[in-house]
């Protein structure tokens, strides 16, 4: 009797133990899918946070390229993001650290929607700076234009006066003369008879050339072209110079002035053949030429 009750506790015992084995295998079961599962769910989380930085890090890339010129504060946000990633793509994953970069992520965010707004601000501002700088440019432009017109149109009155108020000769005559013992100059074409060279010219009326004194040049070239009388020369403002035989001054009042002058012969007679008397003004422009010939 007490055998059979002995044999009865054992099974009773081990129908326990067996119990207390199943429940432990299944609690154990239960904790690894509750660690895959949560695992699984870490791992989904860490990449929605990389994928958040990432959009973040593409979205400062654009603004930068954007930007006309480079934004430090731009630079540097997105360089900081770039860290994120790679701490958040090496790190342990738990639950912990997941919320903190996940908080992080919610800063860089608010971040980001400041300093675009930022750059937006500075972005108009530029532009309306530009387009004033545009603006004044073209007025400027404008204005320059206007001025150089101004310029022209005075260079050309101004030339146009100076044209205009240049005196000129009406008439222009070269005799060669004898002078008699009584002092009376007679008209002679002989070289051997002739004393010296009578120029006569008539200076035209001009009513607004400036009253004053003047002086005119008279060059006087023998057939081998040399300069006749006294050899002096001249420059005028461009540097070009002239040598001539009689510098002619006389008081002009704006009416018809006639004029004679006279160049005396070189030592021993006038030379056969063809001679040239030439009068300029004073800045040596050209006012008339003469041929003439000596037998």
């Amino acid at each position: 009797m007490s055998e059979k009750k002995s044999n009865t506790g054992l099974k009773v015992l081990a129908v326990l133990l067996g119990v207390g084995l199943l429940a432990s295998i299944a609690y154990t079961v239960s904790l690894y899918k509750d660690r895959e599962k949560t695992k699984t769910v870490l791992t989904q989380e860490k990449e929605y946070v990389v994928n958040d930085l990432t959009s973040l890090q593409s979205e400062y890339d654009k603004a930068i390229m954007e930007s006309n010129a480079t934004n430090e504060e731009l630079v540097e946000a997105r360089d900081r993001i770039a860290k994120y990633i790679d701490s958040v793509k090496t790190m342990k994953t738990d639950i912990s650290s997941l919320s903190r970069y996940r908080r992080q992520v919610d800063l860089l965010k608010k971040e980001r929607a400041f300093l675009l707004k930022k750059v937006d601000s500075l972005t108009t501002s530029n532009t309306m700076l530009a387009m004033e700088r545009d603006s004044t440019y073209q007025e400027l432009s404008r204005q320059t234009v206007f001025n150089d017109s101004l310029v022209v149109q005075n260079t050309q009155l101004a030339d146009a006066v100076e044209k205009g108020s240049a005196l000129n000769l009406a008439k222009f005559s070269v005799d060669a003369v004898k002078e008699r013992n009584s002092g009376k100059l007679v008209s002679t074409t002989r070289a051997s008879r002739a004393d010296k060279l009578k120029i006569c010219f008539t200076v035209a009326d001009n009513a607004i050339a400036q009253a004053g004194d003047r002086e005119f040049y008279i060059e006087v070239l023998d057939p081998q072209g040399n300069v006749l009388g006294e050899g002096t020369t001249k420059s005028n403002e461009t540097g070009a110079s002239l040598t001539y035989s009689k510098a002619t001054a006389f008081y002009y009042e704006n009416r018809t002035l006639d004029i004679c002058d006279y160049v005396n012969k070189p030592v021993g007679d006038f030379q056969k053949g063809n001679y040239m008397a030439i009068v300029y003004d004073s800045k040596l422009k050209i006012l008339g030429k003469s041929e003439f010939t000596l037998k």
